[in-house]
């Protein structure tokens, strides 16, 4: 098997994100690559998904503070 045709530094990018060292990364088979990559990115999306509630919930009480003082 060859290894995968990526840049040098996506290789370390990669190797970083996935935890993995580069030489496994540049000998790993391409499926098992885009399998990583995609939990990768589920995962991103899900903390992402988790921030933008915090968020809403946090502004949300604010407002309520803000209308109760008004009151």
């Amino acid at each position: 098997m060859k290894p995968l045709q990526i840049s040098a530094d996506t290789a370390v990018k990669l190797s970083q994100a996935l935890g993995v060292p580069v030489e496994h990364l540049m000998h790993m088979p391409q499926h098992i690559l885009l399998a990583k990559l995609a939990e990768l990115a589920k995962s991103a999306a899900e903390d992402e998904h988790k921030n933008t509630d915090a968020l809403n919930s946090s502004s949300a009480s604010q407002s309520e503070d803000s209308e109760s003082e008004e009151a």
